[in-house]
């Protein structure tokens, strides 16, 4: 080995060393603090499973029980009484005051969104169906379509077609994309551009022409061509 290479090797060692020391002196010196914030962390840590296990899985399975009479009226669009409960079992807007923030409780905002969609609440609707959170690809194109009928029935067409055109989009498919693109385009021939129309109604002809969407679109195509 050269005296240069030598003489290199000595002065990385040097450095080295003098970062070790250096690093054991600051952890010498702030050994409290350190200690300090360890034992903070780890409190933390046990405070948040502890939180988790003894408080959030037992609301989550108690907002479960709570919500399975509701979402059987859901099912049956009794919308008032999956809305309200019955006098014996809580309505979704009753998980929600007490469950609002369990997972149960963010789909009763669902359930809550669609009812009044149903029974003409208009804006309660907007109002749960915003607040409602997911990322399903079922349920998340059809509560934001669910945004744009709502829109459409108080006579916001620039918020409901905005909200079909983003219904259409979550997850391109066969199912729900057509059927928000229909809306979007029977949407933008009321508001009198027949040129979006028409190009969302070609969208489902060419794309999703096995659709049941896509079975019918003939007919709105030629009402904007003229053409049979």
């Amino acid at each position: 080995m050269s005296k240069e290479t030598k003489a290199h090797a000595n002065e990385n060692l040097k450095e080295v060393e003098h970062a070790l020391t250096t690093a054991e002196f600051f952890f010498e010196k702030n050994a409290k603090i350190i200690s300090i914030i360890f034992g903070a962390a780890v409190v933390i840590a046990l405070l948040l499973l502890a939180t988790h296990r003894f408080y959030t899985i037992p609301r989550e399975n108690k907002a479960k029980e709570q919500i399975f009479t509701a979402e059987q009226y859901f099912e049956k669009d009794s919308f008032n009484l999956a809305l309200n409960g019955d006098g014996n079992y809580p309505g979704v807007l009753d998980i929600i005051d007490n469950y609002g923030r369990t997972t149960t409780g963010n789909l009763a905002r669902y359930y809550a969104g669609i009812s009044y969609l149903h029974i003409g609440k208009f804006k309660e609707a907007i109002s749960y169906l915003e607040d409602f959170k997911t990322e399903d690809l079922l349920l998340k194109p059809v509560a934001t379509g669910a945004i744009g009928d709502a829109y459409a029935e108080i006579g916001n067409k620039e918020k409901a077609v905005k909200y079909y055109a983003e219904a259409a989009a979550v997850k391109t498919n066969n199912f729900t994309t057509p059927i928000y693109l229909l809306k979007e385009g029977r949407m933008y021939e009321q508001m009198g551009n027949k040129e979006l129309a028409l190009a969302r109604y070609q969208t489902i002809k060419d794309k999703y022409g096995d659709s049941n969407e896509g079975r019918l679109v003939d007919k709105y195509i030629a009402r904007l061509t003229g053409v049979n």
